[in-house]
């Protein structure tokens, strides 16, 4: 499982990226707390869908910054699903911190497309009956 870091602002952010047939799972965490704070589902011809999830106080996650900003920059070269968590806090973030989130997420997605292009994702195709077949 290829992992790759950015950092600036004084965190880290971490994606890895696990590949299963054609797909792709992207786990972002970093900060000083990480979580899963959201989901984000897409494949290169559909949109990204996004589910937030309560955090400790009630508030939805904010993480979707992150998923969603991932999600357009890797869309064109994806094979099949794509599916992105994202969990990072910093503990009383600054503002800096904040708006370091943008360009940091910008470095993960270009490591991840360069390491995709290096390795491109292959699998074996799945066989299907067709409409007129069933199970033996």
């Amino acid at each position: 499982m290829p992992t790759f870091t950015t950092q600036q602002a004084g965190y880290q952010m971490t994606a890895t990226l696990t590949v299963i047939g054609f797909d792709l799972l992207i786990v972002v965490t970093g900060g000083s707390n990480p979580h899963i704070g959201d989901v984000t589902t897409l494949t290169a011809t559909t949109a990204p869908t996004t589910v937030r999830f309560p955090s400790h106080d009630g508030r939805l996650h904010k993480d979707d910054f992150i998923s969603k900003r991932l999600a357009k920059r890797i869309q064109p070269v994806l094979t099949g699903s794509c599916t992105i968590t994202a969990g990072v806090h910093v503990n009383q973030i600054s503002r800096a911190q904040i708006a370091a989130a943008a360009p940091m997420t910008d470095a993960l997605s270009r490591q991840i497309i360069a390491w995709l292009q290096a390795h491109p994702v292959s699998a074996a195709q799945p066989e299907y009956y067709s409409d007129r077949e069933r199970p033996r």
